[in-house]
């Protein structure tokens, strides 16, 4: 649960949360940011956005270099040790700051990476097991039958499976329309996307189709990337359920079109 935290004049004060957007929410899907915002406030957080925040470094750092990766490790660890906690909605983010800052980096960085880490939670993770949303303060609308893709940063690594299906039980009122073979990848993988391309269309079409049989009719999880990569591939396959991050549905920011979908 969340921890109430004291100023030096002794009274007690809402956490500072740290949000870190990531570069394809900033880029490309800032409702996401804003909706996460929305549902830290709501969960009796104070949120900050640090605007010097850029990259994790984790394309670099999956390519193999660490030496372009080092320096901006330091640069995020510098800014983001000062909050109470730091929320990242990316399940692939977060898994970057919690498990392989500390492997990269040595020393003084090594002990500050990972005291970070001890403070830093994927969205979904924060909002489930540290600072629950208050249920009577949220308003969702109906939404229509909703499956959900876990991504493999997150389940893997920071094991988020039950936390947005619970969330989105509690707050939106909806039992997630189970796909098959939720848990395998969608084919994105960063780099391998754009290094095997057909093994990764057919992938993503496999995750598409798997979806669809649902008869859910949007698609929805805590991976931007992965997102990005599903709805295009729906769009080339003709399907029309709609894609959009839990974040979106969790804080009833539906006005926004879907992940592909208008301008």
């Amino acid at each position: 649960m969340i921890e109430e935290r004291s100023n030096p004049q002794g009274h007690t004060r809402q956490p500072t949360v740290a949000l870190f957007v990531t570069c394809l929410a900033d880029l490309f899907r800032p409702s996401v940011a804003f909706a996460s915002i929305k549902l830290l406030e709501r969960a009796g957080c104070s949120v900050i956005v640090p605007t010097q925040q850029t990259c994790c470094g984790q394309p670099a750092y999956n390519s193999g270099d660490y030496e372009a990766t080092t320096p901006l490790a330091k640069q995020v660890i510098a800014m983001l040790e000062p909050a109470d906690y730091v929320v990242v909605p990316s399940g692939s983010c977060a898994g970057m700051i919690c498990h392989h800052y500390p492997r990269l980096l040595e020393g003084e960085w090594q002990q500050r990476a990972r005291d970070l880490a001890t403070r830093t939670y994927e969205l979904t993770t924060f909002l489930a097991d540290i600072a629950p949303l208050p249920r009577s303060k949220v308003k969702t609308a109906a939404l229509p039958p909703v499956t959900y893709h876990d991504s493999c940063a997150g389940l893997r690594e920071l094991d988020i499976r039950e936390q947005p299906r619970r969330l989105l039980r509690e707050v939106c009122g909806i039992e997630v329309n189970e796909m098959q073979q939720t848990d395998v990848c969608c084919g994105f993988g960063g780099t391998f996307c754009a290094k095997m391309p057909e093994i990764s269309a057919k992938m993503a079409s496999d995750k598409v189709h798997n979806a669809v049989a649902t008869g859910a009719r949007i698609l929805t999880g805590g991976d931007l990337g992965c997102l990005l990569n599903l709805a295009g591939r729906a769009r080339r396959l003709g399907e029309t359920i709609e894609v959009r991050h839990v974040a979106e549905l969790l804080s009833g920011d539906l006005a926004v079109p879907a992940i592909g979908e208008g301008n």
